[in-house]
């Protein structure tokens, strides 16, 4: 186990297949030639608006009440909570997986929400754990992490603070960065969620915006490759822009000394779907993909150096799509056009898997 592990320095940037009948065992295996390889399943989810029914008088939440706009009842809320559990259960299934190891998520108002979430039926076989800060969105809207307690143990959690001004000066609000150190089996990760400013306004005039969220999280980077040069590092989020904006150029970086260049490069395995014309979600009739899932060089290491990046993708269940009309095949919301859908939300998940050789320890 790491010692002394501490946010100092981050606290002053803050201030500015095989299936095992024994799920804990967690000896999910595919075999690749005589090779047998452990699966670990990572996933970032924007929950769309994931409110509870009651109206919080410090946050913009009045529209999802059950007298607000949206009608937002116990029976809605009880409904998107059994679909996005269920959604979240299937992904990994296709490598004969358990559910996901690791979830980061977004648009969710508190930590209460996220523990019922991992209560539900799909979800609740599973030693789900929660990580969770409130942040200053007017909305009261956050990101979060849940984590599987058989596979990651975390040590440290920090939730970072992002200071935003206008032209005139004024303060504008968002939500914060969350930072998460702990282990993966024995790999020592850091992993970090994002939910950057949105293109309100247009994604001309909101940019400096999100450039400004992608010095932060570089820096925060950073900060802990100087301080843990091995670790293994994952950015994940809903980054409002598309790999090729300018903010994910920012995220990339540029090498340090030689011999550190690789693990400080930031890997974005979603960048060839992205070229392919796919996204997580459509707007005006086009597809952008804004949720991604970053790792730093040590990803990429050798077998015999402990998990690696394997392969990522974007999960399009069909359930997950709009069955009929204009939006067929774009992503099944809750409320579309100001009209209650029932459906999952307004972007699709993207996921991760990483593998090491089944032979080697775990925990």
């Amino acid at each position: 186990m790491k010692n002394g592990i501490a946010f100092a320095l981050l606290a002053l940037i803050g201030q500015h297949a095989l299936f095992c009948q024994d799920p804990h065992k967690a000896i999910t295996s595919r075999q690749s030639g005589k090779s047998h390889y452990l699966i670990r399943t990572i996933v970032f989810y924007n929950l769309e608006n994931l409110f509870d029914t009651r109206n919080d008088s410090l946050t913009l939440d009045d529209d999802r009440t059950p007298e607000g706009r949206d009608h937002w009842t116990g029976p809605r809320l009880n409904q998107k909570l059994l679909h996005l559990s269920q959604t979240l259960a299937e992904i990994g299934t296709d490598m004969k997986a358990n559910p996901p190891d690791i979830i980061g998520v977004c648009e969710v108002e508190n930590e209460g929400l996220l523990r019922t979430l991992i209560q539900q039926p799909a979800l609740r076989p599973f030693p789900y754990e929660v990580i969770h800060f409130d942040s200053p969105d007017p909305r009261g809207i956050d990101v979060g992490l849940l984590f599987r307690e058989d596979r990651f143990f975390p040590e440290e959690s920090k939730s970072v603070r992002l200071l935003l001004y206008d032209e005139a000066g004024v303060r504008k609000y968002t939500r914060d960065q969350l930072i998460v150190l702990g282990y993966l089996d024995t790999d020592f990760i850091g992993i970090l969620v994002n939910h950057w400013p949105s293109r309100g306004g247009g994604p001309i005039r909101s940019r400096e915006h999100r450039k400004a969220a992608a010095l932060l999280q570089r820096h925060l980077i950073d900060s802990l490759m100087y301080r843990y040069p091995e670790i293994k590092i994952i950015s994940m989020g809903d980054f409002n822009d598309d790999p090729k904006d300018a903010s994910l150029g920012i995220l990339k970086g540029k090498s340090w000394e030689k011999e550190q260049s690789l693990n400080r490069e930031l890997y974005n395995p979603l960048m060839k779907a992205y070229r392919r014309g796919l996204g997580t979600l459509a707007y005006r009739d086009r597809w952008n993909l804004f949720d991604q899932i970053l790792f730093s060089g040590a990803w990429r290491g050798k077998a015999t150096e402990g998990y690696r990046f394997w392969k990522a993708g974007i999960f399009q269940a069909d359930y997950l799509k709009t069955p009929s009309g204009r939006y067929q095949g774009y992503p099944f919301r809750t409320y579309a056009g100001g009209l209650y859908q029932g459906g999952y939300s307004d972007h699709f998940p993207v996921f991760a898997y990483v593998i090491r050789p089944a032979g080697a320890r775990t925990n």
